[in-house]
């Protein structure tokens, strides 16, 4: 059996997503998989995250409890949608409020792109200094101070 490529977020460059100068390419046996230690998971998902950021164990423990193939898959797929249809334009289709929330150090989406979510008709986008792709992970308290406000804001009323 030949060992799958798997390279994590690599993704069309035309909806504002840069290809990752250090997008971890390797050949994996599936096999291996549930072998990786956590130190390899570590560089494996480090773009998600800004550089210096402790990856938590429970995140590394919930990727290392991911079957390989749907991984690969999953991976794979995300460029497939997004090379489709840019994600501002979907959402602008929607017709529903927006809030975009970038992370200034993201490594897998250029914080640049978040100029493209003016498409989307009253969208706002949030930049949070210091924190990656995953802020909601990063620093949750302060991801959560813009989307308690944007929700706020868009609380249906009452009578």
């Amino acid at each position: 059996m030949r060992p799958w490529r798997c390279c994590l977020f690599s993704v069309g460059q035309q909806q504002g997503v840069e290809v990752l100068d250090q997008a971890i390419l390797h050949e994996i046996d599936p096999k291996q998989w549930p072998a990786f230690t956590d130190e390899q998971l570590r560089q494996a998902v480090s773009s998600g995250f800004a550089p210096g950021h402790q990856i938590p164990q429970p995140f590394l423990d919930q990727v290392r409890d991911m079957d390989f193939h749907v991984f690969a898959a999953t991976s794979q797929a995300i460029g497939a949608y997004l090379d489709e249809h840019a994600l501002p334009e979907r959402l602008a289709r929607l017709g529903k409020p927006l809030l975009v929330i970038f992370g200034e150090e993201d490594r897998r989406w250029r914080s640049s792109s978040a100029a493209e979510y003016r498409a989307v008709p009253g969208a706002r986008a949030e930049m949070l200094p210091g924190l990656g792709h995953s802020p909601n992970l990063e620093d949750p308290a302060r991801t959560a101070v813009p989307l308690l406000a944007f929700t706020a804001n868009h609380a249906p009323q009452g009578d």
